[in-house]
Parts: structure tokens; C-alpha cells; sequence
């Protein structure tokens, strides 16, 4: 199905044709001035040069060529030489039957359906989520659906540090408090237990309390020699994890075993899902290969110690330093299990792009690691690699969102806080006589939270920092997730009580009668567009945005429209097929931004 604005621009085009000029002058755009027109054509100005005309003439003349256009009920051509567009209610009614009946609300599949591996979510293990990993998880699982949405196949990645120095932290920590334990004995080798020797609450515990220790400082702010020698047996863990001693391998399953049901749970109670739960261990016997490749092609060299490999252009207009690829002590580092990560998705998977969300502080990373994939072959020269960055979630106040007492606040305790703040509201507003059981309010409440807390990340450009304020993003009034869902529920409402009252529903829209439910369908008309502009862009903002106008369009219907108590039953079937297909688009909205609607509010 054609999109709206493609579709009237094609009736513009052909009366520029008809009178003799270029028919791509005839582009349609929204109307920067909606008290003069709805849409506007400026073709005219453009080709006033082109043809040694005045733009009023050339405007005057299209204007004429669409004087009995089905499309428009009235074409203006106004000074200096604009078109000024009024839509045809009837044809505009007619468009919006045809996508409410098509499949997907009119959007068409993609030229080329790509096959995009996305790397989001990024938690190390052993590591309770806490609020920085909202915005990869939220932002990534947005993007993820919009895409699939838009007609792609999408693999999403998880990528779980589960390599790095914080395991070589644990393993130090853990033989300080338990050095009887048989993993730290090199002569062992008997079967280790099959128990972990802790428990996942431990787990939370010991990580913190040895990265701690690595970063006492003196009076100086220097590090004491204690931090500096527990930092360094624990980088010397780390090395000889990754170069396979049976019993820190051991203690590196226990950990995985802990960590990962806690994980999975936390991402499904966000309903986050994803297809691959692969770590940066997955690719380890990946690395002696991929290095000895890169040397062997001259294309790694040790500089200070380092294994690194060049990836500065002359074009560079800043210093970008070479790609890590083993640490001095011969260790893996981030840049090496990315670019193995990389390589293991080219060969196994051959996506046409990868795409990663991350930190937007991780740019520089990533240009490394990019520029070494290409370099050293490890991806085709067609493989699109793509960063998206995301900025920081902030508290009140433009700070980083802590606790009370200056912690990292957990990402369990500030969904039960919104959660909570949901569920006073809903007590708070509800009605005395359909009062929601504790249950069902409960439930409501956890899903609204969500809402609450997704859209409020998402209707932020990624890229930029913002303020989470919870009071503001659980507000049932304004741009925020709770609003968009008692817009929601109330269309629910009406379309229970039509049913329950043996009402109909029409199979076609009826002519518009009214300004307010003219624009409520021409913003219906705009959701093909937007999805085709957020999924190239790789935006979840557009589609809040989108949501947002289509719900304050139907909310100016609503207050102006009798509908349940509209005497004309033709009328009224009408209101309620509008109702229906309104409550559709918003749907297929909310589920790319990842929450739901309750059935009522």
C-alpha cells in the first residue's frame, strides 16, 4: 500500500506534468502552517528559475490541473507562489479503511529485507542490573522490534561480560576468604563440587568488596600498595582463566550458573528478550587463531609490551589510537573479544549489518574496533557495522541517578518503587464503583510502571542525556507512558460497552464531519512513514512522538464526539470501526516500545 504522502504528491506530480513542468517539483509535505492548509506543495519556487516564470504563475497553472482532483477538496495557490492543499474528506476516509484493513496498517515490506544481528543489554555477570543498564536493554529491545516490525530478520545479543577482570576480582577475593577451597590448588585433580561455593546474594556481595580493595588510595589519592598488589593477582586470575586453569574455570562456571537465571529473570520481568545469551567466553578459542592471522598478515605488532594494530586514516581529523588486541601480560581485553565476537557473527550468522548500543563514551572503542575488523578481514566489505550511542540517565537535578545514601540504585528496586507509585495512583483515582480487586490493581499497576519507565526512556533521542524524574514520568497527564495508556483504555472501554450493548461496527470509515476527526485520521495516515523514518534511523523516539500525537488527536475527537450516545446507528458503527482501528496502530506502537495496555485504568 502506497503511503499517504506518497500517494498525494503522485496526484500533484501529475498536474506539474500536465502543465508542462517537471513532475518531481510536485513533492507534498504537512503544512507548516495548519490554520492556512493541511498539506502544501513549494514546487512552484523551485521551478520559477528552471523556467523563467514567476512562482505564482506556475502555481496558478498546477492549480487549475487540479481543480477536479478526488484527493483535494481545494487547492490555493497563494503568493508568493505556495500550494495550499485541503485534503477531500471522503478520499482521506477511504485511504484509512484501506489500512485499517490491510496487513500491518499499510506497511509495505523493505526493498531489501536485511538480516541485523543487534549487540544490546552488555551486563557483567556476578553483577546485580542496576540503572545504567536500563537504556541499552530498553533502547536495544525497542530498536530490535521496530525493525522486525519493518519487515527485517533481527538476532538480538545480549553480550555478557563474563571474561573480564571482575572474574579475576572474584576468584582473588574468594580465595582470600576461602583458600581451602580445591580450586586454588594447582595439584588438585579430583572432581570439584558440584555446589557453588556461594550463593548469588554472596555473589552480589564479594564483587563490590573486591573492587573496592583494588582501589584503595592513601592520603595522596595514590593507591596503596595492598590495592595495587590485589589489583595485580587479580589480573593474573583473570590471565590464567582466560588461558584455561582447570579450577578458576570451575569457579567461572559456578559464577555463570548463579548469575544467568537472575539475569533472565530481571530481562523478562522487563520483557526483554533475546535471542542469543552469548558472552565474550563463547569466542575465547577464537583468539589465538584471529591473532596469529593479524601477525601473520603484518598487521599486528607489540608496542609497549601490547599487541596492537593500526587503525588511523589519513582523512582523520583526530588522534585514533591502535586497536588492543592482547595486553602486555598477554591477556584479553574488550577490543579483542569484540573483534572474536565480531568474527564468530560474520562466519556463523553473514549478517548484512551488526549494530551496537552502547554508551555513547564507547564511541572511540568502537571506531577501533571497526576499522581493525575491516582491516584484518574479519568482516566482508559489505557488512554494515553501526554504533548507536546512548547518553546518560540522570536524576533530578542533572546528577547521575543514585541512591539516597550516593549508591548505584538497582534496577529491582526502581522498578518497585514506580511500581508502587502506580499502584497509590490507581487506588487514588479510581472509580467507587468498578474498584479494581488488589490483584488486578496490582497487575495494572506493574504494567503501567513499565510503561511508565520504558517510555519515558524512549521518548528521549538516545543520544542525549535526560532527567528521569519518576513523579513526572508517571504522571497521567502530558508526554508520558501512564497517558498513553488511559488513552488506551478508555477506547477499550467504549468498544466493551458498544459490544456489551449489541452495537455494530462498520466494515468502512464514514466521511469526516468535523476538523477533529479529520486530523485524527490524517495522523493514522502517518504511521507507515514514521515506521519507515524509525526504522532507518534506528529511532524509538518517533515512534513515542508518533504515539503521542495520534493520542492527543484522538483525545480532541473523544471530548468533542458523542459516540456510545449518538443516535444515528450508522454513525455511531462508524465511530466505533474508527475506535477499533485507532486502538490497533496504537497497539502495534506500544508493543515496538515494549510495554502493553491493561483493560482498564
Amino acid at each position: 500500500m502506497k503511503k499517504f504522502l506518497t500517494q498525494i504528491s503522485e496526484e500533484v506530480q501529475a498536474a506539474f506534468e500536465k502543465a508542462g513542468y517537471d513532475a518531481a517539483l510536485g513533492r507534498v509535505s504537512v503544512s507548516n502552517r495548519p490554520d492556512l492548509c493541511e498539506y502544501q506543495c513549494n514546487g512552484a519556487m523551485a521551478g520559477a528559475k528552471k523556467y523563467g516564470k514567476k512562482p505564482i504563475d506556475i502555481a496558478n497553472e498546477v492549480a487549475e490541473q487540479l481543480k477536479d482532483s478526488k484527493a483535494f477538496a481545494s487547492v490555493e495557490a497563494v503568493m508568493p507562489g505556495f500550494l495550499n492543499l485541503k485534503l477531500n474528506a471522503a478520499y482521506l476516509a477511504d485511504y484509512v479503511s484501506d489500512m485499517f484493513a490491510a496487513d500491518k496498517y499499510g506497511v509495505e515490506a523493505p526493498a531489501k529485507k536485511e538480516k541485523i544481528v543487534i549487540d544490546y543489554g552488555g551486563p557483567n555477570v556476578a553483577k546485580p542490573l542496576h540503572v545504567g543498564h536500563l537504556r541499552p536493554a530498553i533502547i536495544g529491545e525497542s530498536v530490535k522490534r521496530i525493525l522486525r516490525y519493518a519487515g527485517h530478520e533481527v538476532i538480538g545479543d545480549v553480550h555478557l561480560g563474563d571474561w573480564g577482570t571482575q572474574m579475576g576480582l572474584i576468584i582473588t577475593e574468594l580465595q582470600e576468604r576461602k583458600p581451602e577451597l580445591p580450586y586454588f590448588d594447582e595439584s588438585y585433580t579430583g572432581e570439584y563440587p558440584a555446589e557453588s561455593p556461594f550463593t548469588l546474594t554472596e555473589l552480589e556481595e564479594i564483587y563490590p568488596a573486591a573492587s573496592a580493595k583494588s582501589k584503595v588510595k592513601d592520603e595522596n589519592g595514590e593507591l596503596t600498595e595492598a590495592a595495587k598488589e590485589f589489583h595485580a593477582r587479580a589480573l593474573k586470575a583473570t590471565r590464567e582463566m582466560q588461558q584455561g586453569r582447570r579450577g578458576y574455570r570451575q569457579i567461572w562456571k559456578h559464577i555463570m550458573e548463579v548469575s544467568l537465571p537472575d539475569l533472565k529473570e530481571n530481562y523478562k520481568k522487563m520483557d526483554i528478550e533475546f535471542d542469543l545469551w552469548m558472552g565474550e567466553s563463547d569466542v575465547n578459542d577464537m583468539i589465538p587463531e584471529m591473532v596469529e592471522d593479524m601477525k601473520a598478515k603484518g598487521l599486528a605488532y607489540i608496542s609497549n609490551g601490547a599487541l596492537v594494530v593500526d587503525v588511523k586514516e589519513e582523512t582523520d581529523k583526530k588522534e585514533i589510537p591502535p586497536c588492543m588486541v592482547l595486553k602486555s601480560d598477554g591477556a584479553a581485553n574488550y577490543d579483542t573479544t569484540d573483534l572474536a565476537t565480531l568474527s564468530w557473527r560474520e562466519r556463523e550468522l553473514k549478517p548484512d549489518k551488526v549494530l551496537y548500543v552502547v554508551d555513547k563514551r564507547q564511541e572511540l572503542h568502537f571506531e577501533q574496533v571497526f576499522r581493525c575488523a575491516r582491516k584484518c578481514g574479519l568482516v566482508r566489505e559489505e557488512t554494515g557495522l553501526e554504533f548507536i550511542g546512548f547518553g546518560t540517565m540522570n536524576g533530578p537535578g542533572g546528577k547521575p541517578f543514585k541512591t539516597r545514601d550516593g549508591g548505584v540504585l538497582r534496577l529491582q528496586a526502581l522498578i518497585a518503587e514506580i511500581e508502587e507509585n502506580m499502584y497509590a495512583k490507581i487506588r487514588e483515582t479510581e472509580s467507587p464503583d468498578a474498584k479494581m480487586s488488589e490483584e488486578e490493581a496490582r497487575q495494572t499497576a506493574k504494567i503501567t510502571a513499565l510503561a511508565a519507565l520504558k517510555y519515558g526512556d524512549l521518548s528521549n533521542q538516545a543520544s542525549k542525556d535526560y532527567v528521569f524524574d519518576v513523579e513526572r514520568f508517571t504522571a497521567s497527564e502530558g508526554n508520558t507512558g501512564p497517558y498513553l495508556l488511559y488513552t488506551m483504555a478508555r477506547i477499550k472501554s467504549i468498544l466493551r460497552k458498544n459490544k456489551e450493548s449489541g452495537g455494530t461496527e462498520a466494515s468502512r470509515l464514514l466521511t469526516p464531519e468535523d476538523n477533529a476527526q479529520k486530523d485524527l485520521l490524517r495522523s493514522v495516515t502517518a504511521f507507515p512513514q514514521m515506521i519507515e523514518d524509525a526504522s532507518a534511523e534506528r529511532a524509538p523516539h518517533k515512534v513515542c512522538a508518533y504515539l503521542y500525537q495520534l493520542a492527543n488527536d484522538f483525545n480532541s475527537f473523544y471530548h468533542g464526539t458523542k459516540i456510545l450516545t449518538e443516535p444515528d446507528a450508522e454513525k455511531k458503527a462508524g465511530y466505533i470501526a474508527l475506535l477499533h482501528g485507532v486502538l490497533g496502530v496504537m497497539e502495534e506502537c506500544i508493543g515496538m516500545l515494549g510495554f502493553e495496555a491493561p483493560e482498564r485504568m
